[in-house]
């Protein structure tokens, strides 16, 4: 009996992260990721462990303890949202795990990971509600008596960031423009940072359109955010990254001066990468144009 190999199938649908078969299944273009544990480094004393959030869906989350001098200090904690379009990657990948470590190393910050679900297993919006969620765990620790101690004991709820790059800033868009219209009972979100995120306008719309089958449309507000959503963002500044040489350096910037038209009342910032490809820092922490990004990153969440 003969058998049929993804050669022999017809394409239905080809897009720039995977393509689609007639039979419905779907081919992601790079191979799955390999995932590394949790490890302290000896050298900065970063400590990471890796923590459920939920059972059903399954969510799980990979969380960073900066080296700590003084335990009655506590430290401004970051969700971090990492991208891949909404298809690939994880929070446990050796280029996020060191990616995040390089954040809260040099913010000094307490850094929670979410491994969300990606897409074709879990279409979206498992993506925004999966962060959602990790958000509320996060806000859970209010009292110093959720089931983190990391969280418990060196955790400034008063201070919560949440940031992301690609498609995790367009995620970070959605959740902190959630905290505005639904609050965050126990925790105050100071910032939110994108870095280099996807927003309607390029050829990528209707990729997203696909992962999304209960879309609302080109206009799909996690797409291309209303007014009313921007107005609403539940966060007292924002800090947006776009690079020159990305597809999406121009609804980068179009998405901070709706911003500041909106009506909304707190700041935003953008930082121009010229002559930088799409989140090219996280390829390479450790490269001079990325220790500049990561150091504004830093300094944007050490401000008082």
């Amino acid at each position: 009996m003969a058998t049929t190999t993804t050669q022999d199938k017809e394409i239905a649908h080809q897009f720039p992260f995977f393509r689609v078969y007639k039979d419905a299944t779907v081919e992601i273009h790079r191979p799955p990721v390999q995932t590394i544990p949790p490890s302290d480094d000896p050298i900065t004393g970063l400590r990471s462990k890796d923590a459920n959030v939920s059972s059903n869906p399954h969510v799980s989350v990979r969380i960073f303890l900066p080296r700590v001098t003084d335990p009655s200090r506590k430290l401004p904690v970051l969700l971090y949202i990492h991208g891949g379009g909404f298809c690939m990657d994880s929070a446990f990948s050796s280029t996020y795990h060191n990616l995040v470590a390089a954040i809260a190393n040099e913010a000094n910050a307490l850094a929670v990971s979410v491994d969300y679900g990606l897409f074709p297993a879990r279409p979206v919006p498992a993506c925004y509600e999966d962060s959602w969620a990790a958000l509320q765990w996060i806000a859970s620790h209010a009292d110093g008596n959720g089931p983190e101690p990391w969280l418990n004991h060196h955790g400034d709820l008063n201070r919560v960031f949440v940031g992301g790059d690609s498609a995790g800033g367009n995620i970070t868009h959605t959740v902190v423009s959630r905290v505005g219209k639904t609050g965050l009972p126990g925790a105050r979100v100071v910032g939110a940072i994108m870095v280099h995120p996807f927003f309607g306008g390029t050829e990528d719309d209707h990729m997203w359109l696909y992962m999304c089958p209960e879309n609302e449309g080109l206009q799909d507000r996690r797409m291309k955010p209303s007014a009313e959503d921007l107005k609403s963002l539940g966060c007292e500044k924002v800090l947006v990254f776009a690079a020159e040489k990305d597809h999406l350096f121009e609804v980068g910037k179009k998405y901070v001066e709706e911003l500041k038209k909106s009506g909304w009342s707190g700041s935003a910032e953008l930082v121009l990468n010229l002559g930088m490809n799409h989140c090219f820092h996280v390829f390479d922490p450790n490269e001079e144009k990325a220790r500049e990004l990561l150091q504004k990153i830093a300094s944007f969440i050490q401000q008082q």
